[in-house]
């Protein structure tokens, strides 16, 4: 059973709290090897962590801050950038400054016990960390960090991540691809096929939904993350509203859905919460087929090492 977590997961656990409430137990965690979770409350001139262990100090020095500091694979702003947040470690030591944490040591075994036994098409769990315009990077245990490109967060199109993730969401991605311990990620198949999202939907319904793109031809306007319609064009629309719209036509063999656009308004609602299609139980997928049965357009994922 994994019990790697994207870091902020064990903070708030009785056995986590319970560790922490005296030097006893803090003592037997040191022996025991075990992970534990406290919050970051400086980092210092030297880029040393300073944590927050309720009654007691802990201190994570610069070259046990993270995989690959040492090295210099890791930048330093991935330690200040902890500040205020919650960070894994073991505790490795004691001095008269407080107790000695290795968070650089949590990592190296989740790595060892964990990212390195996961395959492509592994569904894992991962906690947003931040968004930049080419994609959104997420913890995936212990604070190692995986990317999802942009073209892999969902099937309609969006201008930035923040259009889909907020920072700290938690949400569930599947291995895309694997180089050693470096991973990255993909999401949009675990947001359901066409027909799966189409049949959340009836003709003559009025439903909402936000422009995405304009085109010569059309604007599509999505309805959920992976699927969008097409409406015929309208001068007064612009990407990014938020669009009321009536279905005219669901067409599954074209992968096609009609819109007539009622009224638009700016946007500015947060993220919708996302819908999984794939249970909680399922925790691998070999391939992903998008497109209809009947579609004479095959879009799929398959999964290969």
């Amino acid at each position: 059973m994994n019990k790697y977590y994207p870091e902020g997961r064990l903070i708030n656990t009785l056995e986590n709290k319970e560790t922490l409430s005296s030097p006893e137990n803090i003592e037997r965690a040191m022996k025991s090897g075990q992970l534990l979770e406290a919050t970051a409350t400086l980092c210092d001139s030297s880029h040393n962590l300073i944590v927050n262990l309720g009654k007691y100090r802990g201190i994570i020095p610069r070259e046990e801050d993270a995989v690959g500091i040492s090295e210099g694979t890791t930048r330093d702003i991935a330690l200040i950038t902890k500040v205020g947040k919650p960070v894994c470690f073991k505790v490795i030591g004691c001095s008269e400054n407080g107790y000695i944490l290795s968070r650089r040591a949590a990592q190296q075994e989740c790595i060892d016990n964990y990212i390195d036994f996961l395959t492509v098409g592994d569904i894992i769990p991962a906690s947003v960390t931040h968004l930049e315009q080419f994609g959104a990077f997420v913890d995936i245990g212990c604070g190692l960090p995986s990317l999802i490109s942009i073209d892999s967060i969902s099937v309609s199109q969006i201008s930035h991540p923040s259009d889909r993730f907020q920072t700290g969401q938690q949400i569930r991605a599947a291995v895309k691809g694997k180089s050693g311990s470096r991973i990255w990620l993909t999401h949009k198949e675990l947001l359901g096929t066409w027909q799966e999202n189409a049949n959340e939907f009836s003709c003559g319904e009025t439903v909402s939904g936000i422009v995405r793109s304009i085109e010569d031809y059309g604007i599509f306007i999505e309805l959920a993350p992976n699927l969008a319609g097409l409406a015929e064009l309208r001068r007064d629309v612009h990407e990014g509203q938020t669009a009321t719209v009536y279905i005219k036509a669901i067409i599954p063999e074209k992968m096609k859905i009609k819109l007539i656009i009622i009224d638009c308004s700016e946007n500015t609602a947060q993220p919708q919460p996302l819908k999984y299609y794939i249970s909680e139980e399922v925790t691998h997928i070999d391939s992903w087929r998008y497109s209809t049965e009947n579609s004479s357009r095959t879009i799929e994922t398959i999964f290969r090492q």
